[in-house]
């Protein structure tokens, strides 16, 4: 499954508690519906964890508004809430994660959301330079 979405808030992230400690985030990807009814919501909320090295680059590099790709699988859950009733939900256990966009359209997104959407843009393309150093760190090369 593959996804290009939007992050509706900043990834949580915690470790596990055994004893090499692996870094959990998840997040929530506001992703675009193409075809829209009116009365339905415009996008869909889906709920990604990224483990280990990726849950470690959601950490570092992700925060609410980034638009990123995710490709992984996807995994159904289900539990006993505590008034006894069966719970399911399902969600996407990231194996791939990379940005869809600039840092510079990324903020020039994010700093739009505050602008009347009447208001036009520039136009502004272009990546975010990746140091050589950081190359061992990113979960994709």
């Amino acid at each position: 499954m593959i996804l290009c979405g939007r992050l509706t808030k900043d990834p949580e992230i915690r470790y596990s508690q055994a004893e090499k400690q692996t870094c959990i985030a998840r997040y929530t990807l506001a992703v675009d519906r193409k075809f829209k009814r009116e009365g339905e919501p415009s996008a869909d909320f889906i709920n990604c964890v990224a483990f280990g090295k990726l849950g470690e680059f959601a950490e570092k590099y992700l925060q609410k508004g980034i638009k990123i790709i995710v490709s992984g699988r996807l995994q159904g859950n289900n539990y006993k809430n505590r008034d006894g009733q069966n719970v399911y939900s399902l969600q996407v256990m990231v194996e791939e994660q990379e940005f869809a966009e600039s840092k510079a359209q990324s903020q020039q997104n994010q700093a739009q959301q505050s602008v009347p959407k009447n208001v036009p843009a520039p136009n502004i393309e272009g990546f975010m330079n990746v140091p050589d150093s950081m190359e061992d760190e990113l979960p994709f090369q």
